[in-house]
């Protein structure tokens, strides 16, 4: 599945990095073991819980809550 995902600089060069020590091109497959070893560390009630949220948000409330994000993420970057 495709997503997008904003990184920091500092993980943007971090991922460069590792990429480069391993001799492969983007970072999907870094990104990929990263969320298996969080999400491996993550006990089951977290698990559970975190999956369970899912398609808890009307699509009302998704879009607010997006737009929401997008306002904070706009005012934070100008600041």
């Amino acid at each position: 599945m495709r997503t997008t995902v904003e990184i920091t600089d500092q993980q943007h060069r971090a991922l460069s990095a590792i990429a480069q020590r391993r001799g492969v091109r983007g970072f999907s497959a870094l990104v990929q073991e990263a969320l298996d070893a969080y999400l491996g560390s993550l006990n089951t009630n977290e698990t559970d819980l975190l999956l369970g949220l899912e398609g808890t948000l009307t699509d009302s409330e998704t879009r607010e809550v997006q737009s929401r994000i997008n306002d904070v993420r706009a005012r934070w970057r100008a600041s």
